[in-house]
């Protein structure tokens, strides 16, 4: 039996730089998950997530991401997910990196 549908964005990452980015409604990219455009139906994700992949030239590796609805928009529901929102930890002005560690 197939696994039901439950919402997702569309999430990849920057070609030149990298940095995690999710699309967007009007097929834009942002490092912002709230701002993501949030997929509550099956064929509407599937959609996005073709668009997003004839992008080769701007984001590289988009696949679709369990989400929920929340205050602000759209949140991540999987660790995986959550590690992502935090930014890369791999160099000192990393999202994670605090004043007094750099």
């Amino acid at each position: 039996m197939p696994r039901r549908f439950t919402p997702k964005v569309v999430t990849a990452n920057d070609l030149l730089l990298g940095d995690v980015v999710w699309q967007t409604a009007d097929n834009s990219w942002t490092r912002n998950i709230s701002e993501a455009e949030y997929l509550d139906d099956e064929d509407t994700a599937n959609a996005r997530l073709s668009q997003a992949e004839s992008q080769q030239s701007v984001i590289v590796g988009a696949y679709l991401a369990d989400a929920k609805l929340g205050d602000n928009g759209p949140e991540p529901t999987h660790f995986r997910e959550e590690f992502r929102v935090s930014g890369p930890s791999t160099y000192a002005n990393a999202q994670q990196a605090e004043a007094s560690n750099v």
